[in-house]
């Protein structure tokens, strides 16, 4: 650039040689003129386009997502602890059964309710609550539990409700249960009568 503009200053300031082929001085300025034009455009044009929100940075593109590989390394810990139960869990897998509840063996508290109201009314005095257990469940142990824990039930029920009383000796000692009569039934200020 420098020599062109060397060149052409002479060209300018020496009188035109009239056999000197090729353009004149003026044509060769007006070329700078156009290719400097040209220069400016360019610039102009990168500076425009670096102004520019650039992709990835100020600008992001939607479309198909990129392919994004994961690596996933699995590294297993296990102690002897870990490892005595995965053993335990699968000897035991093929041994093992749902529970199933047995409905035969229950003796409801609606049943029990049911059977002391009709039988409390034949009993005189104190009675074993293990009395008025139903005929062949006092002899077989489930069945026991469940007719004795629901007669018990419905003992309370009938003493909250000031049916027949309730009386334990000592501890571990059998519940006695009997009617209440209407001499013992308190009277409207909270006072058992004599």
């Amino acid at each position: 650039m420098a020599a062109w503009l060397a060149f052409l200053k002479s060209r300018l300031l020496l009188p035109p040689d009239p056999e000197a082929e090729g353009p004149s001085a003026e044509d060769m300025a007006a070329h700078l003129a156009f290719q400097l034009e040209r220069l400016q455009a360019m610039r102009e044009s990168a500076a425009r386009l670096m102004a520019r929100d650039r992709l990835g940075q100020q600008r992001f593109v939607r479309g198909a997502p990129e392919q994004i590989t994961r690596n996933r390394q699995t590294r297993w810990q296990a102690g002897l602890i870990d490892l005595m139960r995965a053993y335990a869990r699968l000897r035991t897998r093929d041994e093992f059964r749902p529970y199933a509840f047995d409905r035969r063996d229950i003796f409801t508290m609606e049943q029990a309710l049911e059977r002391v109201r009709g039988l409390i009314g034949y009993v005189g005095d104190w009675t074993e609550l293990a009395d008025f257990l139903p005929d062949g469940w006092a002899d077989q142990g489930g069945r026991r539990r469940s007719a004795t824990a629901a007669t018990f039930a419905a003992t309370l029920e009938l003493a909250r409700q000031g049916a027949l009383e309730i009386r334990q000796s000592e501890t571990f000692a059998p519940i006695s249960i009997r009617r209440r009569t209407a001499d013992d039934r308190p009277d409207n200020s909270g006072r058992e009568t004599p």
